[in-house]
């Protein structure tokens, strides 16, 4: 595939991803909204469909739509070095855009928030109890057990007489998306589970440039744990499949 396709269908898949994943928080912080108060396990829910959708979008460049996943495919040796930074690229702009689109789609909510100096976690990642070793270990953890489904489970496969086979990764993206929504139940409650540096960092940044009346800052100071961590996490992963015995 070319460098421009994997540009294009990482930056719509990622997009759409950010899109429904910011859009299921707004639609649960921002007041009068259908959903105002819903709480976290409607977030959850939102952020693991998100995913599958997000992810059945971008399927012509193999779905990565997170930095971390497009490392761990590569240490992996499933995806060339040469195009890892086009992954990133679209990736990166696509969760800035889909950001956009979540402001755009909530403006008038926005607008009339009471408390629109709280409205970064809307768009990124705030830690409950700020501790830098620890935030890191927690993104580590929940990335690794995301790359390494996606790494070790079995795929789909033709058996004695082409009876079909299928390993747990034949669920495909609706697979990918309970296991988002299973790191969001368990292990996301320290820090929101960015698991995806795209997903934080592009947001994050639409967040400093939105023109969101009141906002508080962007939290820069923090925004390297959700890019950092989610990426050991994947090349941890990567290197633990590398070691299996096959």
């Amino acid at each position: 595939m070319s460098a421009g396709s994997i540009f294009v269908w990482e930056l719509l898949g990622t997009a759409t991803l950010v899109l429904l994943g910011t859009g299921v928080v707004a639609n649960n912080v921002l007041r009068k909204t259908n959903g105002t108060g819903t709480g976290f396990l409607f977030v959850t829910i939102g952020w693991g469909f998100a995913v599958f959708t997000g992810a059945s979008i971008a399927a012509p460049s193999g779905a990565h739509i997170n930095p971390a996943v497009t490392l761990g495919l590569a240490i992996a040796e499933k995806t060339a070095w040469a195009d890892v930074p086009i992954y990133f690229a679209g990736q990166l702009v696509g969760g800035v855009l889909g950001a956009v689109l979540c402001w755009a789609t909530y403006k008038l909510q926005f607008d009339q928030h009471p408390e629109p100096e709280g409205t970064l976690g809307i768009f990124s990642t705030v830690p409950q109890i700020r501790n830098t070793t620890w935030n890191l270990v927690t993104e580590i953890i929940g990335t690794f057990v995301l790359v390494a489904w996606i790494l070790l489970t079995p795929t789909f496969e033709h058996g004695p007489n082409g009876v079909p086979q299928f390993g747990n990764a034949a669920l495909g993206y609706a697979g990918v998306a309970f296991v988002v929504l299973v790191i969001g139940t368990s292990l996301g409650g320290p820090t929101g589970y960015a698991i995806n540096p795209a997903r934080d960092l592009g947001p994050r940044i639409a967040y400093a440039l939105l023109p969101i009346r009141g906002k508080g800052g962007a939290d820069w100071g923090y925004s390297w744990i959700p890019v950092a961590g989610p990426l050991a996490g994947g090349a941890l992963a990567a290197l633990l499949y590398l070691v299996l015995p096959t």
